[in-house]
């Protein structure tokens, strides 16, 4: 029994579970949904082009993975690779934190019910505290008389896939039935005739929306912007190293490679970088230019490559020394060659160390430069953004920060333990 251990894939899989069980109405229209988008590919291509958006294929690849994804892992949990070790390593709160970011990423449109800007009657919903509620009277949706079959189509996608606005609904303090339904918000009396409402056997549609972690000023959930933000912030973590790790590998490669001129030249360059504080590089050119998505990841991953290119070279200097480099440049290997099947598997593990920490450190970038307005813009949910909106707030809607907050200290905790681990695994003598 002591030898009993909850391994990562345990985990995984008893998380999909729970969320297929929650979300199994939704699931099963959208595979409706995605059934019929299919027939329309082959029966009437046009139109479901311009029912494709991004909300759609969002929410279709969701509920493919969430049947791929078990299927996945009980496939290649036995094997022997790189996969089945992480899947089989004993759990802990850096790989538990991984799986919910992760889950967030590819699953956020089952995971929250709500589109992240939606908003709503504002004076109902603004500054709602965590577990609040409010109640919503759904109004009849307007029959569009269309013999077209495509409409079918379109009424089951505005059923399932979520946007920042709906017409149909009415968020309210309280209700009461009657003829007409009285209603109240902030508390002014409104009515509404029965017949406009949806109802249930005769009966009208009356609701509650849950708030798991409160709303913000604009009465936006909190949770929904949670889970959409760590999109932006592992998207943006992903791009930015991977431009790091060409740069960083490339330089370093020229710089170590031939030495002499070349060498120097790239050595004083980066020393350069490293000596100029890069933030106030990175403020200015976004500060000239549009701070979009692209450019953000662009110049985090320009501004991260030295720490990588200082490795690379200095590992590359005593490599090339050794015989088998040696003996790999007499059969004329390529120098491309030589870098990929030569060098990177040896220097490898302290490439992947420094990346997983180069990770953390640009989540933190990303979220500082939304915290001064410089990020991604409105148009996406950042927790730095949501950290700064949430500061005029702080007497009266402590949950505004509070909970990105603590996303992102939970975040950067496990990028900095389990790049630790990495390297006490590649270098058992580090640890004590």
């Amino acid at each position: 029994m002591n030898n009993y251990k909850i391994k990562n894939w345990y985990v995984i899989l008893l998380l999909l579970f729970i969320l297929f069980f929650l979300r199994f109405s939704l699931i099963i229209k959208s595979y409706l949904l995605f059934y019929k988008f299919i027939g329309f590919l082959f029966s009437d291509f046009s139109t479901a082009i311009n029912i494709l958006d991004f909300g759609f294929a969002d929410l279709i690849v969701s509920i493919l993975l969430i049947v791929l994804v078990p299927s996945l892992i009980l496939y290649e949990k036995n094997k022997n690779n790189l996969l089945a070790v992480v899947l089989n390593k004993k759990l802990n709160f850096s790989s538990f934190t991984v799986i919910i970011l992760i889950s967030f990423f590819i699953f956020a449109p089952l995971i929250t019910d709500s589109n992240p800007n939606f908003q709503k009657d504002i004076g109902v919903t603004k500054l709602l505290p965590p577990l609040s509620s409010v109640d919503v009277i759904t109004l009849k949706k307007v029959k569009v008389i269309n013999k077209d079959k495509s409409t079918f189509l379109l009424n089951l996608k505005d059923d399932v896939v979520k946007n920042s606005f709906n017409e149909n609904l009415i968020f309210a303090d309280s209700v009461k039935l009657g003829e007409p339904v009285i209603f109240y918000q902030k508390g002014k009396e409104k009515e509404i005739q029965k017949n406009k409402l949806q109802s249930v056997n005769n009966i009208p549609l009356i609701e509650k929306k849950h708030f798991l972690l409160g709303t913000d000023e604009f009465g936006r959930d909190i949770f929904s912007r949670l889970v959409y933000g760590a999109r932006i912030s592992l998207l943006i973590g992903l791009g930015a190293v991977f431009i790091s790790l060409l740069l960083g590998l490339s330089l370093g490669f020229l710089a170590g490679y031939p030495g002499g001129f070349t060498d120097s030249l790239l050595n004083r360059f980066t020393e350069v970088f490293l000596a100029f504080p890069i933030i106030f590089l990175i403020i200015l050119i976004l500060a000239l230019f549009e701070n979009s998505f692209f450019t953000v990841m662009l110049v985090l991953g320009f501004s991260g490559w030295m720490s990588l290119f200082k490795i690379v070279r200095g590992e590359i200097i005593l490599l090339k020394k050794k015989d088998f480099f040696i003996s790999a440049q007499m059969i004329g290997l390529a120098r491309h060659k030589l870098l990929l099947k030569e060098i990177l598997p040896i220097i490898l593990a302290p490439v992947i160390v420094n990346l997983v920490l180069l990770y953390g450190n640009v989540i933190l970038a990303e979220s500082a430069l939304s915290y001064l307005g410089l990020g991604v813009g409105n148009n996406y949910p950042s927790w730095g953004a949501m950290i700064e909106s949430g500061q005029a707030y702080i007497d009266k809607a402590w949950w505004m920060i509070f909970f990105p907050g603590l996303a992102l200290f939970f975040t950067l905790f496990a990028a900095n333990n389990i790049g630790k681990e990495i390297n006490i695994h590649y270098n058992p003598a580090l640890e004590t």
